[in-house]
């Protein structure tokens, strides 16, 4: 709990059976976390064994098979004031809560970003023409829907208030639940109002191997995808 306020952590876990464990943990070590809810999106291996080990909620989304559906599964099961998304590679530090929890304070969102060098661990995938084109996809988000300073469009760590998510719960049925969720959220929320806040966070190698990103190529098309889905709402009404 933070200042009265409860937080829950969402998960979405489709490979990453070495680090989901130490993840949730870690949450639940910052002393502000009152749940995890770790969403099992057909995960491979021995993901599912690792979670039942911990104290997360384990919640099968076996039907719809994607980043964004994982996601969207965990915000409807999420049960906070306050809702945390983070990956479950190892990426990201369970440390860096308190800083969204700091801002939450005065903003209803909070947007995490890779892209400050100073943050990026050696060995971690952020090669400068992923970190440019994260920036120049994140550019065109904030131009077309009259955003704030952005800087990273694929950067899962995000903080959401109770308020922020059932603005746009209604939303959900739009997307196609894949890898282009993160911008699609983004845009959603500046287009229902909300006036968001970015802040630096630490990225760290993975753990495992990513199912859409890993390499320039694969980042690339990733980030092609998202052109067109930002582009394509500039002529949508939310």
């Amino acid at each position: 709990m933070y200042k009265g306020k409860t937080v829950s952590i969402v998960i979405p876990t489709y490979n990453e059976e070495k680090s989901i464990a130490g993840v949730i943990n870690d949450f639940f070590a910052t002393g502000v976390v009152d749940e995890v809810v770790a969403v099992d999106n057909n995960a491979r291996g021995n993901t599912a064994a690792e979670i039942q080990k911990t104290n997360a909620r384990h919640i099968r989304e076996t039907e719809h098979q994607g980043y964004g559906h994982a996601l969207m599964r965990g915000l409807r099961e999420a049960t906070g004031d306050l809702i945390v998304m983070v990956e479950a590679d190892g990426t990201f530090e369970a440390k860096d809560i308190h800083k969204f929890l700091n801002y939450s304070e005065d903003f209803d969102v909070v947007f995490g970003t890779r892209t400050s060098r100073a943050s990026i661990w050696s060995g971690a995938f952020m090669p400068f023409p992923v970190r440019f084109g994260n920036w120049a996809v994140a550019k065109l988000l904030e131009v077309l829907h009259n955003g704030p300073t952005l800087t990273d469009v694929g950067c899962t760590y995000k903080l959401l208030s109770r308020k922020a998510l059932e603005s746009i719960r209604d939303l959900f049925p739009r997307s196609p639940g894949d890898g282009t969720f993160s911008p699609e959220l983004m845009l959603w929320l500046l287009r229902r109002h909300f006036k968001p806040i970015e802040i630096p966070v630490n990225f760290k190698p993975r753990v495992g191997e990513s199912m859409y990103t890993g390499s320039i190529w694969k980042a690339a098309v990733l980030g092609a995808r998202m052109v067109v889905r930002i582009i394509g709402y500039r002529f949508v009404r939310i």
